[in-house]
């Protein structure tokens, strides 16, 4: 009747406790005193099911907590790289958890490829699985492995990941806070092997059980996707910053007399941010993500370009022009070559930054050239035009104007050459428009 009454207000008490310390230090008085019942003849198994019923809850505090602790951090975080000027400072912030990307002892100061929060949040999931060890571990229970790895993962996914995804999509982050982000979370993916190592140790689990196949943590896979959140974000972001330069793009002169020697001023100012974020790109982010980050910034800039040209507000186009826009994809395309090779991107074997830059490029060389019309020869257009779209063409051409109207029927400035081509374009665009 005494255990009976006793349980009872176990019960009650564990009800009402709202932090998991309290919880885990109850628990441990529990244990005591089942330990010298025991010696007694009692039966035990009441207030052992008793911990068991509170299990859940206790994790579900400590989470919490957890929450608490690991928003704080994020939030507090600066996402620059972490510079460790000592050696006791790297052993406790890289070696503790295995951040090292070399064996051997960096020179000092070293620039961690992680910001600050990355050790921060390593300390407290390493906390975590102590403090779910120290709860579990009672009654004699010989296997409790699966059971710690659980709530390990719903740290890690339920926790930390969604506050990594609520901060990826909150779009509090700059573009170099943003590559930060993906770096730190690459690490932490990392990570993921040494805290179910961790478990492993804690549990006196064998750790050939724990590298066989599928049986690592759950929150690694998500983690990964949420790095990829974070990359793509992350070009988003660039690309909207882009866009913003790319307005300037109204400020372009369509009807031009003259054309101008030197890019137009968005050129110039899209050519200025890049050199700023690939540079800060290349000391974060890795080859491959750095390699991506550049396609999409400069497949963004060339749909721009065309579709500028189709833009409805834009009614004609001149010759001058032209020639203003294909110096802009000449400053452009000199950036794109010297990047991809200062940068040592050409060991991706992949297709060069320039290949993206091949449609408007092949839109100018046609609009410039002498005799448009070849476009429809299917074996030109293979070979100098392949990238470019009927339909796209035929519209654009349509508000091709090789000089201003205002010298249209001036024989004085009409040589034998602007002739011709123009009588090219107009042939071209019947053909468009019949084959249309």
């Amino acid at each position: 009747m005494g255990l009976v009454n006793m349980t009872k207000i176990l019960e009650t008490q564990f009800t009402q406790i709202d932090t998991a310390s309290h919880l885990l230090l109850i628990k441990d008085f529990v244990i005591l005193l089942c330990s010298t019942l025991k010696h007694y003849g009692y039966r035990l198994t009441p207030l052992l099911e008793v911990l068991d019923n509170t299990r859940d809850k206790y994790h579900e505090l400590l989470l919490n907590e957890c929450r608490k602790q690991l928003t704080n951090i994020l939030a507090n975080d600066n996402y620059e790289q972490m510079v460790i000027r000592k050696e006791y400072e790297y052993k406790m912030n890289v070696l503790a958890f295995n951040l090292q990307s070399s064996d051997i002892m960096p020179a000092f100061p070293y620039v961690a490829p992680f910001s600050s929060s990355v050790p921060d949040i390593c300390r407290i999931v390493r906390s975590f699985i102590n403090d779910s060890v120290s709860y579990i571990s009672y009654g004699g229970q010989m296997n409790f492995y699966d059971v710690v790895k659980k709530y390990v993962d719903k740290l890690l996914i339920d926790v930390l990941n969604d506050i990594l995804l609520d901060m990826i999509h909150g779009g509090s982050l700059g573009a170099s806070q943003s590559m930060q982000t993906a770096a730190n979370i690459s690490l932490l993916e990392r990570t993921c092997d040494l805290f179910l190592w961790q478990v492993a140790q804690s549990c006196g689990v064998p750790m050939r059980l724990v590298d066989r196949p599928r049986a690592g943590l759950a929150a690694k896979s998500v983690l990964k996707a949420t790095q990829n959140a974070s990359y793509t974000a992350l070009l988003n972001q660039v690309n909207s910053k882009l866009d913003e330069y790319i307005l300037l793009m109204n400020n372009v002169n369509w009807v031009a007399d003259d054309p101008q020697q030197n890019a137009n001023e968005y050129m110039t100012e899209i050519t200025i941010y890049l050199e700023t974020v690939m540079s800060t790109a290349l000391q974060i982010l890795p080859l491959e993500a750095l390699y991506k980050l550049g396609v999409s910034a400069l497949d963004h800039i060339a749909n721009a370009i065309v579709a500028a040209f189709l833009n409805d507000n834009i009614k004609r186009f001149t010759v001058s022009a032209v020639m203003g826009i294909d110096n802009d994809l000449k400053l452009l395309e000199v950036f794109a070559d010297e990047k991809y090779e200062s940068m040592g991107l050409c060991d991706l074997n992949k297709r060069s930054f320039s290949d993206c830059l091949v449609e408007p490029r092949q839109l100018v060389n046609l609009l410039l050239s002498n005799q448009p019309e070849n476009f429809m020869n299917p074996v030109i257009r293979q070979k100098h035009y392949g990238a470019l779209d009927y339909k796209k063409v035929a519209t654009i051409c349509e508000k091709f104007k090789d000089s201003p109207d205002r010298l249209f029927g001036s024989l004085s400035n009409r040589n034998t050459k602007q002739s011709a081509r123009k009588k090219s374009m107009d042939t071209l665009k019947k053909r468009l428009k019949d084959f249309n």
